[in-house]
C-alpha cells in the first residue's frame, strides 16, 4: 500500500539468502576437501572449519531460522525489561523456499512491494578470517561458493535478485581472475570484506597501490562493491581486553564488543581514503551496508581536522572523497534524514536485512522511517540511488 502511494520503484540494498550445506563443499577441488565439514554435537549441526567447530552461527544448516523482523521492537525500543536473547527471538520457524531459491524469492518480493534487491550471502562472512593464514585456500574456497552461488541463484536473476558474489583479495591477480569470472557471469555488485587482506607476509591495507590492477577493473567493469557488516578478524583485539579467546558471534553480542563493532567498516573507508584508492578511482563505487552510521559524523570531524593540519599527507580533500564515493545503507531504526543532510541525498540507500531477525520483516514499510522528508528524497532512499549506482532502469517491475 505503501509502494502504490509513493509510486515509485523498491530497490532493497540489503536483502539475504540462506545457504545450504554443499554451498562451500560442493565445487571445493579435491585437495580442499574436508577443509570445511559438518558435525552433530549433543543433536546439533555445527560447522567445521579446518578442523575448529565454529559458534559463528548458531544452526549453520539454515533448515530453522528465528523470524524475519523478530528483533524490530528490540531496536525500536530496546529491552527495559531485560529479556533473554532466546524471549527476544522467540519462536523460530522452518525456512521456506524464498529463503534458498530465486524463483520463490521473487513470488515473495512481488508480494512484498520489492522491484529489485541485492541478495547477499550469510554464512560466506566466516570464511575469510578462519582462513587468514592460507591466501590460497581462501581463494578456493571462495571460488567454491560462488560457483555455488551462480549455480543456485545466478548473479542476475531476471534483472531484478542481483546475488553479490564474493571477491577475496589475498593474492591480486587472483582477485582479478575471480574479478572476470563473475563478470563474465552477469555480476553487477560484488561483495569484499572490509578488513585488512591477509597475505603471504601479512595483512595490509586494500587502499594500498598493491591493489590499484584490482580497483581498475572493478571501475572498468563499472561494478559496485558492497562492504557488508563481517567478521574482520577484530575480535583478536577484543579478546586482548576480555581475557580469553572467542570467535565473533554475532548472533551473540556482549556490550564491551559492541562498542567497537563498527570499528571495521570506519577503518576501511578510512583506508581507501587515506592510502589514495578513491583519489586514484575517483570512479569507484562503494556501499557501506549494514554497518549502521553512527561512525560517519565522527570520521567526517576527523578527516576536516586533519585535512587542516595535514594536507600534504592526502591526495585531496577526504570529506570530499568520502561524500563521493561512499554510500551507505544504514540500519532502518536511524535517523535517515540526518543522514542524508550530512553526506547527501544521493548517497543514502535503503535496506531492510530481509529475512534476518534483526531486520524488518515488512521491507517496504521501512519508508514510515522516512516520514517527513522530501517526496524525491525519499524516492532515491527507496531505490532511485540504488538503482543509478547499478545502472538499472528506475522503474516498477512487481
Amino acid at each position: 500500500m505503501v509502494t502504490e502511494r509513493l509510486d515509485c520503484p523498491v530497490f532493497d540494498a540489503d536483502n539475504h539468502l540462506y545457504e545450504t550445506t554443499e554451498s562451500l563443499t560442493k565445487h571445493l577441488p579435491d585437495r580442499y576437501k574436508g577443509v570445511v565439514d559438518y558435525v552433530e554435537v549433543r543433536g546439533r549441526t555445527k560447522i567445521v572449519v579446518r578442523g575448529q567447530i565454529s559458534q559463528y552461527i548458531p544452526n549453520p544448516t539454515f533448515e530453522v531460522v528465528a523470524r524475519p523482523g523478530a528483533q524490530e521492537e528490540y531496536f525500536r525500543i530496546g529491552n527495559p525489561d531485560g529479556k533473554s536473547r532466546r524471549e527476544i527471538f522467540g519462536e523460530p520457524m522452518r525456512a521456506i523456499p524464498a529463503f534458498r531459491e530465486p524463483a520463490p524469492r521473487l513470488e515473495l518480493m512481488d508480494e512484498q512491494g520489492l522491484d529489485r534487491t541485492l541478495m547477499f550471502p550469510t554464512l560466506a562472512s566466516l570464511v575469510e578470517e578462519r582462513m587468514r593464514d592460507d591466501p590460497e585456500m581462501t581463494h578456493a574456497v571462495i571460488h567454491a561458493l560462488n560457483e555455488w552461488l551462480y549455480e543456485t541463484w545466478q548473479f542476475n536473476y531476471e534483472d531484478r535478485i542481483f546475488t553479490t558474489p564474493v571477491i577475496t583479495l589475498p593474492i591480486v591477480e587472483r582477485a582479478i581472475e575471480e574479478l572476470e569470472w563473475v563478470v563474465e557471469r552477469g555480476a553487477r555488485c560484488v561483495l569484499i570484506r572490509p578488513a585488512p587482506v591477509p597475505g603471504f607476509r601479512g595483512p595490509r591495507s586494500f587502499g594500498l597501490p598493491e591493489f590499484d590492477p584490482f580497483w581498475e577493473k572493478v571501475v572498468e567493469h563499472d561494478l559496485l562493491v558492497g562492504m557488508h557488516s563481517s567478521d574482520s578478524g577484530y575480535s583478536r583485539y577484543q579478546n586482548d581486553w576480555e581475557g580469553h579467546d572467542s570467535e565473533m558471534l554475532p548472533f551473540q553480542p556482549q556490550a564491551f564488543r559492541m562498542m567497537s563493532s563498527w570499528r571495521p567498516v570506519e577503518d576501511a573507508v578510512t583506508a581507501l581514503i587515506c592510502h589514495g584508492a578513491l583519489s586514484r578511482f575517483p570512479q569507484l563505487k562503494i556501499a557501506v551496508i549494514e554497518n549502521g552510521s553512527s561512525w560517519v559524523e565522527p570520521l567526517i570531524k576527523a578527516f576536516k581536522d586533519l585535512w587542516k593540519k595535514m594536507p600534504q599527507d592526502f591526495l585531496e580533500d577526504p570529506v570530499e572523497v568520502l561524500k563521493r564515493n561512499i554510500h551507505i545503507s544504514p540500519f532502518w531504526e536511524e535517523d535517515l534524514g540526518a543522514l542524508a543532510e550530512l553526506v547527501g541525498e544521493d548517497r543514502v540507500l535503503f535496506g531492510s536485512d530481509y529475512p534476518h531477525p534483526e531486520g524488518l520483516a515488512d521491507p517496504v514499510g521501512y519508508v514510515r522511517e522516512l516520514d517527513g522528508l522530501p517526496e524525491e528524497t525519499i524516492r532515491k532512499i527507496m531505490g532511485g540511488n540504488l538503482a543509478r549506482l547499478m545502472n538499472v532502469e528506475d522503474k516498477v517491475l512487481r
